[in-house]
């Protein structure tokens, strides 16, 4: 089939929702600290003692950063932005550095950095400027070299993982025009030919990072039923420069100007069979296995921004005086002071935490590193906005502008637009609360989901309803009380007992909260959507006080005791945070919000919008189709190397 008839794949809510929990991995094999947290079950030993490095593991990562700060303090992100791309020298520079093999293991090439190792290289890059952060992280987080390392085969590993750390630059490519984060409608098709010794890729993929430039790609195709396998999305590494490949477009965005994203034409791309990943129909499965690691990229770049914004909240805070101090004296900034510095170590904590964890091997992280792109992305965003406002007009004021005047060039509006994307990459916070929420539940589902499950008949019903009363018989009772009533809990963390205690008893009332809203909604509770997130948002929060106080104890142990100030101030704003949403589980206006929006959905308010000038009326369908039109499109791929 070619592009030309390739269409989008209509499928009903219930075929939507069995095509995602079937690439779920729906076993529990290793243990899990935010599993436990959503359960009432604060098990502080599988993150106390701090996790940390090996002897070996941290000379080499501390050699590596020391070589690649020397290159990126030679690359001015200045040029990336105003050219609006990353010159091909600094990819150059970047490759003979070993960039592009940092986690790829020695034997093919590669650093062979661990997951730590990498954050921190991350957050140096994304400090140049964070294209050169999103083109890394595109490529080795969730490119051919992750997928490739942890599921293909010992001839894929040795034909791609060399060429990647040398320089070939890899893609992503899921996402279609009308497809986003519902999987089951999935277009791309690839379709067995030769007797299955090969694939005829079609399609059109969206967004596809590093598309225009990448050497190498994995892309996600529908493989139809055969005679040989019931098929399903699967993924393959392509070559970029196969014929029938065409990149159409470099899309430009608010943020991210060096990012090269475009939106590439596949049709019938020959594919050898021999460089599929995995099994047909794993796909979706490879992808998220993928994603469990691969989204720490995210934090890394986040929490970098963050203590960036920090340095320069402190410094112009100091500096600029209003009404006979300095802003920083003043109330009003001081909070924001606060706020900042605060959760910057928070994000650092719950980013540190995770990767070590990721690289212990021993704990599950799939929640943890999930709740680490949610939080750390959505509260960078809310840092850079505080430190745009503390900067006030100058925080607005574009870095060329500041400069060409004789001010420090302080590209506070540029991080402001390049943070926001973080909360849409790699999966959106609306998507990021429904997928925790659904591991976070998945305890009550096992236990009573036949109860609640309209397609199960009435004789698996009273089954489920023996099982679900064994279980809650034996969970209930375990969240009345616990470690955090006792007063003498924790006490090996000092003036941070309280915190601990606190986070506790508020793990245990969230797992109450949670059973309450399964047996106040039942088969309704996935769609209470407001409930869900707000108890996403709540197990995010006890994380990150969790992770600041063993952080801060870790670091007292070495010698720095002011990590204990730090930590505190983030569990106090915390737990003031952490009410509210209490409070709003019960306390809301999401059914007044719901009815109000099928209102206007309805049109029943288009008289309130008669007066506004539209100007992107007549220039475009609100999605484009997916198939070509008029001649073909000029091909815009380059290599930077």
């Amino acid at each position: 089939m070619s592009s030309s008839q390739t269409r989008t794949q209509h499928v009903d809510e219930r075929e939507a929702r069995r095509v995602a929990e079937a690439a779920r991995e729906t076993r529990w094999e290793k243990p899990s600290f935010a599993k436990e947290l959503y359960l009432g079950r604060f098990r502080l030993d599988l993150i106390h003692p701090h996790p940390s490095q090996s002897a070996e593991d941290e000379a080499a990562t501390t050699a590596f950063l020391a070589r690649l700060r020397s290159v990126c303090e030679e690359l001015d992100g200045a040029v990336i932005e105003r050219e609006a791309r990353i010159p091909d020298e600094y990819v150059k520079a970047m490759a003979r550095a070993g960039v592009f093999g940092m986690k790829i293991p020695r034997e093919y090439g590669g650093a062979g950095l661990t997951q730590v190792g990498y954050n921190r290289a991350l957050m140096l890059l994304g400090g140049v400027h964070p294209s050169i952060g999103a083109l890394v992280s595109a490529h080795q987080s969730i490119g051919v070299p992750e997928p490739v390392k942890l599921f293909g085969t010992e001839d894929q590993k040795r034909a791609f993982l060399p060429r990647c750390a040398a320089g070939a630059i890899s893609a992503f490519l899921l996402t279609e025009p009308d497809v986003g984060s519902d999987p089951a409608r999935l277009a791309a098709e690839a379709v067995p030919v030769d007797g299955g010794r090969f694939y005829e890729l079609s399609g059109t993929k969206l967004w596809t990072t590093n598309g225009i430039i990448a050497e190498l790609l994995v892309v996600m195709a529908r493989v139809p039923a055969h005679d040989g396998g019931k098929g399903g999305v699967t993924a393959f590494v392509v070559e970029a420069d196969s014929p029938g490949i065409t990149v159409e477009h470099r899309n430009a965005f608010m943020g991210l100007k060096g990012i090269e994203n475009g939106v590439t034409r596949l049709d019938r791309v020959r594919v050898p069979a021999a460089d599929r990943i995995g099994r047909e129909g794993e796909g979706l499965k490879i992808a998220l296995t993928t994603l469990n690691t691969g989204r720490l990229s995210i934090p890394a770049l986040c929490t970098a921004a963050s203590k960036w914004c920090l340095k320069i909240a402190r410094e112009w805070s100091a500096e600029r005086v209003q009404w006979g101090r300095p802003v920083g004296r003043h109330a009003a900034v001081a909070h924001k002071l606060s706020y900042i510095a605060a959760t910057a170590f928070a994000q650092e904590a719950v980013l540190d935490l995770s990767a070590h964890l990721a690289d212990e091997g021993r704990r599950d992280i799939r929640i943890e590193a999930a709740l680490a792109k949610l939080w750390c992305s959505e509260t960078a965003w809310q840092v850079a906005d505080e430190l745009v406002q503390i900067r006030g007009g100058r925080g607005y004021e574009t870095a060329e502008s500041l400069r060409a005047r004789g001010e420090r060039a302080v590209p506070a509006e540029q991080i402001l637009r390049d943070l926001r994307i973080n909360r849409i990459f790699e999966g959106s916070t609306e998507i990021m609360h429904l997928l925790i929420a659904r591991e976070a539940v998945d305890a009550h589902l096992q236990a009573a989901g036949d109860i609640v499950d309209p397609e199960v008949a009435l004789t698996g019903k009273a089954k489920a309803a023996v099982k679900a009363t064994g279980f809650y018989a034996k969970w209930l009772p375990q969240l009345v009380t616990g470690a955090g009533q006792l007063p003498t809990s924790y006490q090996e963390f000092g003036p941070l007992a309280p915190h601990l205690r606190y986070a506790e008893r508020a793990s245990r009332r969230l797992a109450r909260s949670t059973f309450y809203g399964m047996a106040r909604w039942q088969g309704g509770l996935e769609k209470k959507q407001g409930f869900l997130a707000r108890v996403v948002d709540i197990g995010a929060e006890l994380f990150a006080i969790a992770a600041c106080c063993v952080r801060a104890r870790m670091l007292a142990e070495q010698g720095q005791p002011g990590a204990g100030r730090l930590a505190d101030a983030f569990a106090r704003q915390s737990r003031v945070r952490i009410e509210r949403l209490f409070d709003a589980l019960w306390h809301n206006t999401d059914g007044s919000d719901e009815a109000l929006a099928k209102a206007v959905l309805a049109g029943e308010h288009t008289w309130f919008e008669a007066d506004v000038l539209d100007q992107s009326e007549g220039t475009g369908p609100w999605i484009a189709p997916s198939t070509p039109s008029g001649e073909p499109a000029e091909n815009l791929a380059r290599r930077a190397l």
